[in-house]
């Protein structure tokens, strides 16, 4: 057990509970477990080589961030999305992406934007975990907007509607980090109506079979 829970520090070990619930979070945004699934706390255990107890602590986290449902009929699944939840949240996270990314414009600060400089070369590169670079890209650009409200609404929406925008081959790949690229090179410009159109398309084109349904 080794995931590093979110809000801890750089080498400061969290507790097992909050790793359990990295992980278990992390399943479910990327698809190891399915909408529906029923979530057993004796499997999850032997899973991750817990206790129940921090199971339990996970899953009631979980369940208030949406991504787990609690019924007495069926216990712990993951959350479904309807057509329509789901078109919502693209439209939300596409105006929340597109304002981040002008704040990120409007503020420009350097060591943030050197980091997201070094995420966008990894993440163009097609190395290490893909997922993991997209968020800590578009949370980068968050950080960078310094607004403390909208970066955590942005991220409450990005974790829920993780499920919706999952990018498969390597053209889509591709497609998605020349995307990040053109949003970096507007924010560093300076340019906030780009950088915010940009981000805003980014997001639309990602969910543009939901959009589609409308």
């Amino acid at each position: 057990m080794d995931a590093q829970a979110p809000n801890t520090p750089p080498g400061v070990k969290p507790p097992l509970g909050a790793q359990v619930r990295a992980r278990l979070e992390g399943d479910i945004l990327a698809g190891h477990l399915k909408p529906g699934e029923r979530l057993i706390e004796e499997e999850l255990a032997r899973r991750y080589g817990v206790s129940r107890s921090p199971i339990r602590e996970a899953v009631r986290g979980l369940a208030s961030e949406g991504l787990i449902e609690l019924s007495a009929r069926r216990g712990a699944v993951v959350a479904a999305l309807t057509p329509q939840e789901a078109r919502e949240f693209v439209e939300v996270r596409a105006l929340l992406e597109g304002y981040t990314a002008r704040l990120a414009a409007r503020y420009r600060r350097p060591a943030v934007l050197e980091r997201a400089e070094a995420i966008l070369r990894a993440g163009a590169s097609g190395q290490g975990d893909l997922a993991a670079l997209n968020a800590a890209f578009h949370d980068t650009l968050a950080e960078a907007g310094g607004n403390a409200t909208v970066r955590a609404l942005t991220e409450s929406i990005r974790k829920r509607s993780a499920r919706v925008f999952h990018a498969e081959g390597e053209a889509a790949q591709r497609r998605t980090w020349e995307e990040h690229r053109g949003i970096l090179e507007a924010i560093l410009a300076g340019d906030e109506a780009l950088a915010a159109s940009r981000a805003e398309a980014h997001v639309r084109s990602a969910g543009a079979p939901l959009l589609a349904g409308d």
